[in-house]
């Protein structure tokens, strides 16, 4: 971060309920652990003072909070005046409302040694909530378990994604690899990338990421929709059928509609296995129809994107106001936008251990399309080298473990820097290096480099 003081933003729970009911509702919070440690279950009555900011002493009501947990707007004086008030006043903690973006209550060093009461910030909404479904003596429980390492969901993400790069670069190795042995004539739907063509999807890849951060409530519904009916055109037809199928099962007459409406415009509980399962049939028809001739074809698409994907995770956070990664917010959609809608340009899988995770910042791990579609031109390619030279596949299950050692280095990075992570920092050294050092054990490299291995073996056969 840039600023001077180092502010510690943690999420925790608080999970509420009325005083002879021990069923409840669990919230998200946000606290920093500099003026008090959450503890593992601070559980007191609430003293609701939504009403007031407490900002003056003449706000406090007649007794004070005794062993309470006063819950307040945010307002406009400091943390430090509300939590003070609080504290010499008997509470026990402090819940404030904010209708802003949660962010860190910040404070100053002496300021987080005069207090000893846990600060935290609760939104606007689920206090609205909270007050329609519970009544006035409510109890809150705020802890902050400790969180998994990783979840659960990574090793779902792993095999969708290794097993459709592999899947991928088979089918496509294996179909374009027909054309050279039976001379047929190459497919309409095949396209050569080219250095300017690399150069021009990079170009796009930048501006449209930089106009859905700036403007993404009035462009995110136009490209999803778009997003779907490509999607839709592209998977096979056993799939779509089977998704038509499915459609009338749930009395849906518009395989569109039903797909837009349920999975993205208000997901239901299982929407993410119909985006995945659309996901990863677009991403191996992506994989069939791009093709890349040479394996300096391939160096050249992987190091550009490779560079574009660390600026704008890792940069980006120092250029803008909210000092969040651009390409962050934009996979999982900016949470100060009122669309809440999601563009389905990734593989989805939602968090399965119970952690404040799971509540509050991104109940969903992520991986994005071009995490798969970028490394899997290159297994592609390496299938081809494979069977025309016939080499046993080697480069081809070689680029495919690399690629999910790789994805495994991600997950760890993941877990120890926890923030988001430009997985193509992992794949593209891992699946390029594995390549070229196969290449160069066979003594290859000139031909894997240059694909002229395609032209020496279809002259032989």
């Amino acid at each position: 971060m840039l600023c001077c003081i180092k502010v510690v933003g943690e999420y925790g729970m608080a999970h509420f309920n009325d005083k002879d009911d021990s069923k409840g509702k669990d919230y998200c919070i946000f606290f920093n652990s500099q003026w008090a440690r959450l503890p593992q279950d601070l559980n007191k009555a609430i003293h609701d003072l939504t009403a007031s900011v407490l900002c003056s002493a003449s706000e406090v009501p007649d007794g004070g909070f005794p062993n309470r947990i006063p819950m307040v707007m945010r307002g406009n004086c400091t943390f430090y005046e509300k939590v003070r008030l609080a504290q010499i006043n008997g509470a026990k903690g402090i819940l404030i409302v904010s209708k802003d973006r949660l962010t860190p209550p910040a404070g100053n060093k002496t300021q987080y040694e005069e207090i000893d009461i846990p600060v935290a910030l609760l939104s606007y909404t689920d206090m609205l909530d909270i007050s329609k479904n519970f009544g006035d003596e409510r109890e809150v429980a705020m802890y902050a378990p400790k969180e998994p390492v990783l979840d659960y969901n990574m090793v779902i993400i792993f095999i969708m994604a290794v097993g459709t790069v592999a899947m991928g670069g088979y089918l496509a190795g294996s179909r374009d690899t027909k054309k050279y042995v039976d001379n047929e004539k190459q497919d309409e739907e095949t396209v050569d990338v080219t250095p300017i063509m690399i150069s021009v999807f990079v170009l796009m890849c930048c501006t449209m990421l930089l106009l859905l951060y700036y403007f993404y409530d009035y462009l995110g519904t136009r490209a999803l929709h778009a997003t779907a009916i490509l999607q839709l055109y592209c998977v096979p037809t056993w799939l779509y059928k089977t998704i038509c199928i499915m459609c009338r099962m749930l009395h849906g007459g518009d395989v569109f509609c039903v797909y837009v409406q349920c999975a993205f415009v208000s997901p239901p509980r299982w929407a993410w296995v119909l985006q995945d399962t659309l996901g990863i049939a677009f991403c191996l028809y992506m994989l069939k129809t791009i093709r890349l001739p040479t394996f300096k074809a391939c160096t050249l698409l992987l190091v550009v994107l490779f560079v574009y994907d660390i600026f704008f995770v890792f940069i980006t956070p120092f250029l803008t106001k909210s000092r969040e990664s651009i390409m962050v917010e934009v996979a999982a959609g900016p949470s100060d936008s009122f669309s809440h809608e999601k563009l389905p340009m990734v593989l989805k899988v939602p968090r399965l251990n119970s952690s404040p995770l799971a509540l509050c910042d991104r109940p969903f791990s992520l991986l994005g399309f071009g995490d798969v579609l970028v490394p899997g031109l290159l297994v592609a390619y390496c299938h081809r080298f494979d069977i025309l030279t016939h080499s046993s596949r080697i480069y081809f299950v070689a680029c495919t473990i690399a690629y999910g050692v790789g994805l495994l280095i991600t997950f760890v990075a993941l877990a120890v820097m926890k923030m988001g992570q430009p997985a193509l920092l992992y794949l593209v050294p891992c699946t390029l290096l594995t390549s070229l050092a196969v290449a160069l054990w066979r003594k290859e490299l000139p031909q894997f480099w240059s694909g002229s291995g395609f032209v020496v073996n279809t002259s032989l056969i």
